[in-house]
C-alpha cells in the first residue's frame, strides 16, 4: 500500500481546507454564529422575503457568491420547504443561469459548464456523465479509489492513538477520490485543490491527461468524457471538444473536492458529540445511513443556492418580477417544522423524508451517491479500526462555522 507521506502534506491540507482561509472566506467562512434561529424567525414570518440571505440574517456577508454579483437586479430569498422545493422543480421559471450559455474555450470556470445550463442542453450534457454517478456505480468508485484512500489515511495515524479527523481524514478523502478518478497522480492532488481559484491552472494539469486518454482510454472519468458522444439540436453527433472536457472537469473537480469533506466532518462531529448515538451506530451499522441523511438535513454544508427568474410570477405571497434573482435557503427549508417534528434536533431514528441537501429537480447533485459512498466507507472504517473512538477531552471541541459554506472546526479525537 502507498506510504501515507505520498498522499498528503498535512500542513498544506490544513491551509487549503481551512474554512477561514482566503478561498473559503469568499463564501463567508469567517462567520461563527448560528444562523438557524434567525432563519427560523424569517421562515415563520413568511416563506419568501425580499433581499439576500446573508443580509436578511444580519451578516455583512462575503465578497462573492453565485447570484450575488448582480446588485442591480431585485433579490428575493425563500426559506420554507414548500417554497424552496417548488423553485427546484420549476427550472423553466427559475433558471440556473441568467442567460443561455454555450461552452466557451476561454472560460473554464464551473459557471461555464453543466451548472449553468438549462432545458434540453442541460439534459444532453448531463446524460454523458450521469451513468458514472448512479448508485449502481458506487462500487466502481469504492473499489477503485475510496477504499484505498480511506485505508491509507487511517494507516497514517492509527498507531498514534489520536488524530484531527477534519483534516487528517475528512478533507483528504474526496479530493484524492475525485482527482484519482481523473487520472491525476497523487502528488498533484493538492495542486488541483490549490488551483481551483484559477481554473486555467487546473486545465494545465489535466491537459496532458486528456491528450493521453485520447490516444489510449483507461477506466476513469477522463476516458469517459473523451469517448462520450453528444447529439446536437440538429441531430448531428460529435465527441466533446477539449474545451467542453475542461469545463466538465473543472466543475467535477471543484464539486468533488469542495463539499463532501465538510459534510463528513459535520456528521462525525454530530455523532462524537452524542456518544450514545455514536455507540448505537457502532453496534448497528444500518444506522449509519440514516445518520448521514440526518446530517444532510440538519446542517447541509452548502445551505444556499440561487436561481434567475425568467418571467413575472406571484410566488408564495410575493410578486417576483422577471430578471430577479431568487435565493434558495435550503438550510432553513431542511428545518421546516411543517415537514419535520423537532427539526432543530439531530435525531437519526426519525422517519425518513427526503431533504433538499442535494437540491432537487433537473439539477439535483450529480455526485450525491459518490458523496454518500465516501462518507459511509470512511465512517465505517473509523469505527472498525479505531476502538473507543471519542472526542479528545483535553482539546477544544468542534464548532460549526461558515455561512454559505458551513463545516466543523477541528475534530480532535483519541482512541484505543
Amino acid at each position: 500500500m502507498t506510504d501515507a507521506s505520498q498522499v498528503l502534506d498535512v500542513e498544506r491540507v490544513r491551509a487549503l481546507f481551512d474554512l477561514r482561509a482566503n478561498y473559503n472566506a469568499l463564501f463567508g467562512g469567517g462567520y461563527e454564529d448560528d444562523p438557524y434561529p434567525i432563519w427560523a424567525d424569517l421562515r415563520e414570518q413568511a416563506p419568501v422575503h425580499p433581499g439576500v440571505v446573508h443580509e436578511l440574517t444580519g451578516f455583512e456577508g462575503p465578497a462573492f457568491f453565485h447570484g450575488l454579483p448582480y446588485p442591480d437586479r431585485p433579490h428575493f430569498s425563500a426559506f420554507s420547504y414548500a417554497a424552496c422545493d417548488s423553485v427546484y422543480r420549476n427550472d423553466k421559471v427559475f433558471a440556473s443561469s441568467p442567460v443561455a450559455i454555450e461552452l466557451s474555450t476561454d472560460d473554464v470556470s464551473p459557471l461555464n459548464s453543466l451548472l449553468s445550463m438549462g432545458g434540453n442542453q442541460h439534459r444532453r450534457y448531463r446524460s454523458l456523465v450521469q451513468p458514472s454517478f448512479v448508485p449502481a456505480r458506487a462500487q466502481w468508485w469504492i473499489k477503485n479509489w475510496i477504499e484505498t484512500t480511506v485505508g491509507i489515511l487511517i494507516d497514517s495515524f492509527q498507531d498514534r492513538g489520536r488524530a484531527e479527523l477534519n483534516v487528517d481524514f475528512c478533507a483528504a478523502i474526496p479530493v484524492l477520490t475525485i482527482t484519482g478518478s481523473f487520472g491525476v497522480p497523487v502528488e498533484q492532488a493538492l495542486d488541483i485543490r490549490e488551483a481551483l481559484g484559477d481554473p486555467s491552472k487546473v486545465v494545465e494539469i489535466i491537459r496532458p491527461i486528456v491528450s493521453a486518454r485520447r490516444e489510449s482510454p483507461e477506466d476513469d472519468l477522463i476516458s469517459i468524457l473523451v469517448e462520450a458522444e453528444i447529439k446536437d439540436e440538429d441531430g448531428t453527433t460529435h465527441r466533446l471538444t477539449d474545451a467542453e472536457i475542461y469545463s466538465f472537469s473543472v466543475l467535477l473537480l471543484t464539486a468533488g473536492s469542495g463539499t463532501t469533506w465538510k459534510q463528513m466532518g459535520i456528521t462525525l462531529a454530530a455523532l462524537l458529540q452524542r456518544p450514545e448515538m455514536l455507540q448505537a451506530v457502532r453496534d448497528d451499522r444500518a444506522l449509519l445511513r440514516p445518520a448521514i441523511e440526518e446530517s444532510l438535513r440538519w446542517m447541509p454544508t452548502d445551505p444556499m443556492f440561487s436561481r434567475w427568474v425568467t418571467e413575472d410570477i406571484d410566488f408564495h405571497g410575493v410578486h417576483v418580477p422577471k430578471g430577479s434573482v431568487l435565493h434558495i435557503c435550503l438550510g432553513a427549508a431542511n428545518r421546516d417544522p411543517a415537514r419535520w417534528e423537532r427539526p432543530d434536533d439531530f435525531e437519526i431514528t426519525r422517519s425518513p423524508k427526503p431533504s433538499l441537501a442535494f437540491g432537487n429537480g433537473a439539477h439535483i447533485c450529480l455526485g450525491m451517491h459518490v458523496a454518500r459512498a465516501e462518507m459511509t466507507v470512511g465512517i465505517n472504517a473509523l469505527l472498525d479500526r479505531l476502538p473507543n473512538l471519542r472526542l479528545d477531552p483535553d482539546a477544544e471541541p468542534p464548532r460549526y462555522i461558515g455561512f454559505y459554506e458551513r463545516g466543523a472546526t477541528a475534530i480532535p479525537v483519541v482512541f484505543g
